[in-house]
């Protein structure tokens, strides 16, 4: 190899590094997984993760060096969203990664499969199909907040502890399809339990909102 390919190659893989170590925290990936639902305050993701908001700031500027986050004023609030990029693709890989190599966290992955598979769960094309014929209610049960920050277009929001004293909301007369947070989040598969056994025709959305977002997609935000 030439010295100019080896400089190159030492500059890409020192690239690499510096992300992989921007990511070596978990407080930096549980708030890049709240930043995925949508761009929020620091103090608000601070109150999320737990921290401190001194804490929560220094390592959003870990993130934002790295170039996985990026920041806006609005007056006295510093506002951050995910980077450019494919960082949700990377976060979701990350999951895969460690469900692969953890054993309980794969048979905790594997049920959560089997029951969105019991449940025939849609994929973004029939979804998207459906709401074009308008004869399918959408539903969002991720928490308030989160949907007003944005939401598959044309969607109701019930979270998901609040579902059963709301049943009143829904029509027997569609399909209700829910979603959440991604695939590694169990409340819409819950949701569906329950509405199955109050003899709704029920289904989840494969994926979630961050995937449907990082797709390009529509998304609606009631803020």
């Amino acid at each position: 190899m030439s010295t100019s390919s080896m400089e190159n190659a030492q500059m890409i893989f020192g690239t690499l590094a510096e992300v992989a170590r921007s990511l070596a925290n978990p407080h930096r990936l549980m708030l890049l997984e709240h930043i995925a639902q949508g761009e929020r305050p620091v103090e608000r993701l601070a109150e999320l993760s737990q921290l401190s908001l001194a804490n929560a700031s220094q390592h959003l500027q870990q993130l934002k060096r790295a170039g996985l986050v990026q920041a806006r004023r609005d007056g006295k609030n510093v506002l951050y969203r995910l980077g450019d990029g494919p960082v949700q693709s990377l976060l979701a890989a990350l999951h895969q990664y460690v469900a692969f190599r953890h054993g309980e966290i794969s048979q905790f992955v594997s049920e959560s499969v089997n029951r969105q598979a019991d449940l025939e769960s849609v994929s973004r094309g029939e979804l998207l199909q459906r709401l074009s014929e308008g004869d399918v209610t959408l539903l969002d049960v991720r928490p308030s907040e989160e949907y007003r920050l944005g939401h598959l277009p044309g969607a109701i929001n019930i979270p998901a502890e609040e579902l059963e004293d709301r049943l009143a909301e829904l029509t027997h007369q569609q399909e209700v399809i829910a979603y959440c947070r991604g695939p590694w989040c169990v409340l819409s598969q819950e949701a569906m339990t329950l509405l199955k056994r109050k003899g709704y025709r029920a289904r989840c959305l494969e994926d979630g909102f961050p995937q449907w977002k990082a797709a390009g997609l529509h998304v609606e935000a009631s803020e």
